[in-house]
């Protein structure tokens, strides 16, 4: 990680500049005031499709004008809002408003919004002439810690969520904390149980700030919570940037995600993906702790920190078969074998293969309400 010292003043000094690797790298800036950083990502491109929930329809349009003054077409394209959002009627009506405007492969596509709109918008931009550029200007917690660094893309079907997609690196990925203090209390909470999972799964030092000053991690003008959104993507960029396509290190990422994803869908994706991710990362606790690989304190120091951001760490006692048939069918499955990230140890994720069913009925019963 390094600090951006633009002389032409584009950029706040302390604007912090994350690199991450592989065939395509790119950077994620992460500071206030990174509009004018938009139009240099965008350089070449003749036309610009931005696409938006209506709620952050003023955001789109600074980002609009900002394009614009480069003198670049821009096609707003309004789609709705969170998981309604990422189906496939949506993304073709935004290739249907692509053709219409005559996109070109040099044309580039900008997503503004939270972690469902940046994840279509990459869906959209990696589908259309088989792949345009996309610039992502996350403006929730979670979709600047995890849905828009890393080149995932992804839309929601009747089977699950995420299980249509691809791996599509953006251009650049712009996090303006200032778009912090706009979200809702619960919102900005949910965010933080990826941040939470990324210091279970490498960088400790994010657990020693929340339990340092929860408050302070939960306060957007925070100067400890920008530390926080730092450290969580230079987590998943130092991941990504080895494995884009999931082969190998990028499953850790997964930390507590085969039972959130599970938990979304029974709940008919109205659940915020960061508290059903909270209830899965005590769930995987539980299952490294049921193991042996586990010690307990640290599998007991899941629910603690997660209760201090007052994330749910319960779930429905009843619930449990429909989960597992649901999880059955996760992208991290290998057949009929059910695959689950745990920990060995606070920092040292592993894979655990095929647990039996009566392991992972006694872990949901740490999670049960």
């Amino acid at each position: 990680m390094t600090t951006t010292t633009r002389a032409e003043g584009v950029l706040a000094m302390d604007t912090a500049r994350i690199e991450v690797a592989g065939e395509r790298p790119y950077p994620v800036l992460v500071g206030r005031d990174l509009l004018g950083a938009l139009p240099e990502t965008a350089e070449g491109a003749t036309r610009a499709a931005v696409v938006f929930a209506e709620p952050l329809r003023a955001s789109a349009e600074r980002a609009a004008e900002a394009l614009r003054a480069t003198g670049m077409t821009v096609l707003p394209l309004a789609v709705p809002d969170a998981e309604a959002g990422k189906t496939i009627e949506v993304a073709a009506r935004c290739w249907e408003a692509l053709g219409a405007e005559g996109f070109t492969r040099t044309d580039v596509v900008v997503g503004v919004g939270g972690g469902a709109v940046t994840d279509l918008a990459g869906f959209v931009a990696a589908s259309w002439l088989r792949g345009v550029r996309v610039v992502h200007l996350p403006t929730s917690l979670l979709g600047m810690v995890d849905a828009a660094v890393g080149g995932k893309t992804g839309i929601n079907t009747g089977a699950g969520k995420n299980l249509v997609g691809a791996f599509h690196p953006p251009a650049a990925v712009l996090c303006d904390l200032a778009s912090l203090a706009t979200l809702p209390a619960a919102d900005l909470r949910s965010g933080l149980a990826e941040v939470v999972k990324a210091g279970f799964i490498a960088d400790p030092g994010i657990l020693d700030l929340i339990e340092r000053d929860p408050r302070a991690a939960t306060d957007p003008a925070s100067p400890v919570l920008g530390e926080l959104v730092t450290r969580a993507i230079q987590v998943k960029a130092d991941v990504v940037g080895v494995d884009l396509r999931e082969a190998g290190l990028r499953e850790i990422l997964n930390y507590g995600h085969t039972l959130a994803h599970a938990i979304e869908r029974l709940e008919d994706f109205t659940w915020r993906h960061g508290d059903a991710v909270s209830v899965g990362l005590v769930f995987a606790a539980g299952l490294g702790r049921r193991t042996g690989r586990l010690a307990p304190a640290v599998a007991d120091r899941h629910a603690a920190v997660l209760g201090l951001l007052g994330l749910p760490r319960t779930y429905r006692a009843d619930a449990w078969e429909r989960l597992a048939a649901v999880m059955r069918v996760d992208k991290k499955a290998r057949g009929a074998t059910l695959r689950f990230i745990v920990l060995d140890a606070l920092a040292k994720p592993a894979v655990l293969t095929d647990p039996s069913p009566d392991l992972l009925r006694a872990a949901y019963q740490e999670v049960a309400a």
